[in-house]
């Protein structure tokens, strides 16, 4: 009886850590928080065209497990856009996906993907976006259901920080950060 009791007090304080963190972690943030900050992000326009992506992707201990650039194009029809994206990951490996994006007049941003269970729901707020989906891994991947967040920020020189992070029963399986920008145009 008392092993019982160890082992369900660890595992309630452990329950208590993730509960904590999720609630006042990276996680946790809003769109009001940025509301402030400006450039402000305005997706038709700084999200748009061809544009390049560099990024990292980190395990759950917070080392580096595949690096990867992408080449992404964004076509908009008033409040409504198609982002394709390719990916190069570092292991020789491409990925696709094709996000179709609407963006309200209150600020609220719907995303769909193929890879996506339902629709992913944000809020832009000064210079950010916020977005939450639940994303399916590929079956080469393991075929998970990960929880995603991800906080895009629009810096003053135009370039987009993106952080994401993954979790799979409120433990943090993984993050991404990257660079999105314009795609340069070569010189005539």
């Amino acid at each position: 009886m008392m092993t019982f009791l160890f082992v369900l007090a660890i595992l309630t304080a452990l329950a208590l850590v993730v509960v904590v963190r999720n609630l006042t972690g990276f996680a946790s943030q809003t769109g009001a928080e940025y509301v402030d900050n400006e450039p402000t992000l305005d997706l038709p326009r700084h999200l748009s065209g061809p544009m390049t992506c560099e990024g990292m992707i980190f395990g759950p201990t917070g080392r580096v497990t595949s690096r990867f650039t992408a080449d992404m194009n964004i076509v908009w029809d008033g409040p409504k856009g198609v982002m394709s994206e390719t990916f190069q990951y570092d292991d020789g490996t491409t990925q696709t996906r094709e996000w179709h994006l609407i963006v309200a007049d209150d600020g609220s941003v719907r995303a769909e993907a193929s890879d996506v269970i339902g629709a992913g729901s944000g809020r832009l707020g000064g210079n950010a976006l916020g977005l939450r989906y639940k994303i399916r891994l590929p079956e080469e991947n393991g075929g998970h259901v990960l929880d995603a967040v991800d906080w895009m920020y629009l810096q003053a020189d135009g370039v987009i920080l993106n952080r994401s992070q993954f979790r799979k029963y409120g433990i943090k399986v993984a993050e991404l950060f990257c660079t999105i920008r314009p795609k340069e145009k070569p010189n005539a």
